[in-house]
């Protein structure tokens, strides 16, 4: 899982020393489990330090430099800003800024120095932003039809996103809605899988539009104004038995992959960076342990070579009472193929359990 032979992957775009190339990699069967390769050098000691740099996402709860220190001790490579999280009340780009450097520069100032990734909730333009544009639901932009309007915002939304520093959002989502009764309707472009299709044409706009010679399923974001995108939430969300939010869908195959995972194909094509996890389950599988459809159809069928990341403390949920069973949650999920877990809060206990289950060979270290 964390390396072969001769190589381990790691994410960062830097290079330091002879131990880190520049370099966006994946593992035989296409798990992408961190971004810069280090060479067969390394020790045994850096690949358990480096389950802490990029399998697990924290939130930004409160900014100082006292936090900035603990990520330099915990080696975190990825902070996520939740519903709400900002660095202060009313804070300007310019502490926005800041606030992404300060992280930087904790992450670059440890021994390996491989840079973070910030991702936020800019769903309909940078609403944690004081001051930043503000669009409709996804409800609102799929009755317009025109993808040309959906490019236009998904610009916008990136360049005032990066203008913070921050270079990731965990947008589009491109559920189809297949039950008024669930409570998230409003997150999906529409009932209509073509209209939903349509609409990934955000991810070209706020990503920048893929080269004609990229092979498929290759990662693209292309410039200084462009962050990287995240379709979710794969898959079936949008019709869950009575429209349950999280709950069970439970539609056949052919409604599975002919409505519901066209879209998620369009992304893939279309370069998306990451794709989310559903807390939904298919059949009484949950998705967030649905080997088969995360490592199996979407990185082996569609050739997605993009990042998986889980939702929100989304493993959690794999067992029922979530958390009840920690251990095994971490077993599920990195088995089934996710490649970053979003651990807002107790991160040292993920890390820990994975290093553990690593370490006792229950997840091997090549998938």
């Amino acid at each position: 899982m964390i390396l072969t032979k001769n190589h381990m992957v790691v994410q960062g775009d830097g290079v330091l020393g002879d131990e880190i190339s520049d370099v966006f990699a994946t593992n035989s069967n296409g798990q992408v489990l961190f971004y810069a390769v280090i060479n067969s050098k390394s020790s045994q000691e850096d690949v358990f330090q480096l389950v802490g740099i990029s399998m697990v996402k924290c939130e930004m709860v409160a900014y100082n430099t006292s936090m900035v220190a603990y990520a330099q001790l915990f080696l975190r490579r990825s902070v996520l800003s939740g519903g709400g999280s900002t660095p202060s009340k009313h804070a300007t780009p310019k502490t926005w800024v800041n606030m992404v450097n300060d992280f930087q520069n904790g992450a670059l100032s440890t021994r390996l120095g491989i840079p973070y990734i910030d991702g936020i909730d800019a769903v309909h333009g940078h609403s944690a932003a004081y001051g930043a544009t503000i669009f409709l639901h996804n409800s609102g932009l799929g009755v317009t039809r025109d993808p040309l309007l959906i490019k236009k915002i998904g610009a916008a939304t990136a360049l005032e996103v990066r203008a913070n520093g921050i270079q990731y959002t965990f947008a589009p989502c491109i559920a189809v809605c297949g039950d008024p009764r669930w409570g998230r309707c409003y997150e999906s472009y529409s009932e209509d899988p073509e209209i939903v299709r349509l609409m990934t044409k955000i991810i070209s706009s706020l990503q920048g539009e893929i080269t004609d010679d990229s092979e498929k399923g290759a990662r693209f974001v292309s410039g200084q104004q462009k962050i990287a995108a995240c379709a979710k939430h794969y898959v079936g969300d949008g019709e869950t038995h009575l429209g349950e939010n999280t709950g069970n869908t439970m539609i056949s195959s052919k409604k599975m992959f002919g409505i519901h995972m066209p879209a998620y194909n369009d992304s893939v094509i279309k370069g998306v960076a990451t794709i989310m996890t559903s807390y939904s389950s298919w059949s009484g599988v949950k998705m967030h342990a649905n080997r088969k459809l995360v490592t199996g159809y979407l990185k082996n069928k569609l050739k997605f070579k993009g990042f998986v990341i889980s939702d929100w403390q989304g493993i959690d949920s794999i067992t029922d009472p979530p958390h009840a069973n920690y251990i095994y949650s971490i077993l599920a999920g990195i088995n089934a193929g996710i490649d970053m877990v979003m651990v807002p809060l107790n991160y040292t206990e993920f890390i820990d359990g994975l290093t553990y289950l690593v370490k006792n060979k229950f997840i091997p270290m090549t998938l």
